[in-house]
Order: structure tokens, then sequence, then C-alpha cells
């Protein structure tokens, strides 16, 4: 596996990370006899082989670099991509509101070029399985190459189609949508969920929120939640210590839920509050 955070020094194969002058970083395969260009120059990778995570490198021209093992949110943010991806701040929320944990069996739909897709894969293990349909073929055959380039792959079953068909999958720990009209197709996430599973979804207005709630409620979820995360960077200076100048505010909306059972009479009493709220 290429992306390997268990070494305590680099070798072959690995996927590494030089972070330059004003933390500008570079992340790339280490490969036998290979070199990595910078606009400071370049390195040698047969020189950086062995070395412990965390050392300070130098181009041939002198330039500092530190060698690091890059993280999730790093390859995220680097992800090659030809529409806007998710935000980390975004994504690591989802992951903990959905419970996505080692062996489960989790449901996307909207690949896009992957993001999501890598860091579902990712938290399933390798004992999990993650299925993520797509509607448009090059898209998903960029996600494809970069769940390859971290060697996570194996974890992920891309399916091309339209979901308003349904998802041929049924018992699903839970499932995430990054479409355009995610409430035309709640039906069919039930469809797909285990009975108490969890569904999250990201929509960038809201009109778009206001319109999945009422498929929400409709389809017998409950415990629905809306919310969005603002994130503010703070220079770390101990003597001036005070925001960046700059945030990383509304990226989308954020909803989820879960499917629950309801009883005939319970319906009836859920159909009266729907009416009374008109």
């Amino acid at each position: 596996m290429p992306w390997n955070l268990t070494s305590s020094h680099t070798q072959p194969g690995d996927l590494a990370m030089l972070v330059g002058l004003g933390h500008k970083y570079f992340i790339f395969p280490l490969l036998k006899g290979g070199e990595y260009h910078t606009h400071r120059g370049l390195l040698k990778h047969d020189e950086l082989f062995g070395l412990p995570w965390g050392s300070r490198v130098f181009s041939n021209t002198g330039a500092p670099f530190y060698l690091l093992q890059p993280s999730l949110s790093d390859l995220l943010t680097d992800l090659p991509r030809n529409t806007q991806i998710m935000y980390p701040k975004d994504i690591g929320f989802i992951l903990i509101t959905l419970g996505v944990g080692a062996g489960q069996k989790i449901l996307e739909a909207g690949t896009g070029s992957g993001s999501m897709s890598i860091a579902l894969a990712n938290a399933v293990g390798p004992s999990g399985k993650v299925v993520s349909y797509e509607i448009r073929p090059e898209m998903q055959k960029m996600a494809r190459k970069n769940l390859a380039r971290l060697g996570l792959e194996d974890r992920i079953d891309f399916k091309l189609g339209d979901i308003a068909d349904g998802f041929d999958e049924t018992d699903m720990d839970a499932v995430f949508l990054d479409v355009q009209n995610p409430w035309d197709y709640i039906g069919q996430v039930r469809a797909a969920l285990k009975p108490g599973g969890s569904f999250c979804c990201l929509v960038p207005t809201l009109n778009q929120v206001s319109n999945l709630l009422i498929a929400l409620r409709r389809n017998k979820f409950a415990f629905v939640e809306v919310c969005e995360i603002l994130l503010r960077y703070y220079k770390p200076d101990p003597a001036h210590l005070r925001p960046t100048d700059r945030m990383v505010a509304h990226t989308g909306y954020l909803i989820n839920g879960r499917r629950v059972e309801l009883s005939n009479l319970e319906e009836k009493d859920e159909e009266a509050s729907e009416e009374s709220d008109q």
C-alpha cells in the first residue's frame, strides 16, 4: 500500500510529502532512481530512502524541506479533481455523525473526484466495503485513479448508473448523498438502509435543505439535524496569537437522520402532525 502511516522510516513505494518555506507542500511516491523537481531545486529519491519521517532535507540548490507522511487531510486537499471537492472539516463531521468504522458497509452516491470515497474507504478498513454510485463516466474514471493512488481501490465497488432507478444494495449501515436533488432519492435511500441506519447529505443552499427535510419526514426518518461547519485558524505565534485573515466558512449544509420503523398508529400521528404544520 503506497500510503503507509505505520512506518517510522521512508522506503521505496511510500507516498511522501515535502514541506518547504511558507508551508508549501508537494506529495509524490518515492521511487528508486526517481527525482522530484521543485521551483527550489531537485531532490533525488534514492537519497531520501531510510530517513526518519520528519527529517529535514535539502534540494541541490540548498533549499530546505521537511520530509513527512501526508495525512488524510493533506491528501484530500491535494486530490486531482475537475469538480469542487468536499473539505476535510465537513468530511470529519460526516464520518463521526454516520458512525463509520471498521467492517461496515457504506453506500454513497455522487462519487465526484472521490474525496469522500477515500475517507470512507480509509475508515471502514480492509474488512469493510464502500459502494459508490456515479452517473458520469469521466468522474468515475478520475475517482478510480485517485483511490488506486492510495492503494484503497480494493475497499470500494464503483457503480455507474442513475440512482433514480434505486440501489442494488440493502441493509447498508449508512448512506451519504452528494447530489443536486437528494430529496428525489430518499425513498431509494430508505430501501437501501438497514433499520435504524444513518443518512447524511451535503447541499449548498437553504431551499435544498427545505426540500430535503420534507422528503425525510415523508419517508419516515427521525432525529433529523441540520448544521454547517465553520473553521477558523489562528496564527501560531505565542506573542501575537490571533485569527488568520481568512477562514473556511460556508461550504454546505449538512443534514443527517435515522431510518425509523413506525407502527400504523404512529404513521397516522405523523400524518396529522404534517397537516397541522401546513
